[in-house]
């Protein structure tokens, strides 16, 4: 939940004014009725805030949002859904198996934004059969359902950098050709294995059916939004930070990425929505490429400042058997495609994201 009784978080409010200062081709929206499935998420956090602060500016007449709410049904879902009656419309739907015409308004829509899956290795690990299915089945069922409309402008994909798996050090910074080094059979294949067909599936009803479809790979997004719980390495050192606990690290330390922050990665996948047309984009950020330790290291010189407490780096041995099977040991995209195609500029350092981050839960709105 939310424990703050304020509406608008200042750190939001000024990450959703950057993200629509610097959107290109907004007129798109205008009169448009937009469906997000997996909207209770953390990108959901940003996209359903964004799209109802900003809709009389954009023109927006509805949008529908569903979820199962496997993980929880988040209390800042519900007060947008309280506060925008007429304009938010919030299903609980499962999109593998629920009938898409039974949804009232679906044959209306004219953007589909599909990022229902389970994003965090913990949970999709836990539940790895649902994993699948909202990336198959669950996209199988808008594409058919959606293939020959007249309405529809833009379906955006959500796969994933993981598609890629542990490229080879030559392929880094890693392109959208790499084809990948993924292993189909371990912890994480339910989720990479599932994005890369899902990939498939968008490829094939584009060409078939001339489908505006756009597929996004995020690399390694953070920031408000995220669940204290979540259990990615972000949310995990920020959750250590607020409640003033040392920040465990469950490996060397030694794997790197790079960390874009989520008002960044959202303008990115406004991009590529609007975009209107198949092509598939790295969203990420090009650097700085740093390690787990030099991001915990991040955390606790904000950390002290903000909290004003003394905060130690420790490792620690997981008891969960599987967290870093195959784990990939360094993660950093080459975005020159989305920024010759999308004008796409990240421009948040993770020292300023992590920052924010820590702002924002600082104000008190910590995410269950």
């Amino acid at each position: 939940m939310i424990e703050r009784n304020e509406e608008w978080s200042k750190i939001l409010q000024e990450d959703l004014e950057y993200i629509h200062y610097n959107l290109d081709h907004k007129e798109k929206f205008n009169n448009s009725h937009i469906l997000i499935t997996g909207c209770a998420g953390f990108l959901g956090f940003y996209f359903v805030h964004y799209l109802l602060k900003y809709q009389e500016k954009l023109g927006i007449k509805k949008v529908i949002g569903l979820d199962n709410f496997l993980l929880g049904k988040p209390k800042w879902l519900e007060k947008l859904e309280n506060q925008y009656k007429d304009l938010f419309q919030l299903v609980q739907f499962d999109i593998s198996k629920d009938k898409i015409e039974e949804i009232k308004l679906a044959e209306d829509i004219n953007f589909v934004i599909h990022m229902a899956s389970i994003a965090s290795p913990v949970f999709y690990r836990k539940y790895p059969v649902e994993t699948i299915d909202a990336n198959i089945w669950g996209l199988r069922n808008l594409l058919d359902f959606y293939k020959d409309s007249q309405q529809v402008k833009g379906i955006l994909f959500f796969s994933s950098s993981e598609i890629y798996g542990d490229p080879s050090e030559e392929s880094i910074p890693t392109k959208e050709e790499y084809r990948g080094n993924v292993s189909c059979i371990g912890p994480r294949a339910c989720y990479d294995e599932a994005k890369r067909f899902g990939e498939t599936l968008c490829y094939v009803y584009a060409e078939s059916f001339n489908m505006p479809i756009t597929i996004v790979r995020p690399f390694n997004n953070y920031g408000p939004g995220m669940k204290m719980n979540d259990r990615r390495v972000p949310a995990d050192f920020a959750k250590s930070i607020v409640n003033k606990r040392n920040i465990a690290i469950y490996s060397s330390g030694n794997p790197t990425r790079t960390f874009c922050y989520v008002s960044d990665a959202i303008l990115g996948y406004l991009k590529a929505l609007l975009y209107g047309k198949f092509d598939y984009f790295n969203i990420g950020i090009d650097n700085p490429e740093i390690s787990v330790k030099e991001l915990a290291d991040i955390y606790v010189k904000h950390g002290r400042k903000l909290f004003n407490v003394e905060y130690k780096i420790e490792y620690v041995e997981t008891k969960e058997k599987d967290y870093l099977t195959h784990n990939p040991n360094r993660r950093c995209p080459n975005i020159e495609k989305a920024k010759k195609l999308l004008s796409y500029k990240p421009n948040i350092d993770v020292n300023d994201g992590v920052l924010r981050f820590l702002k924002f839960m600082k104000e008190g709105w910590h995410i269950e």
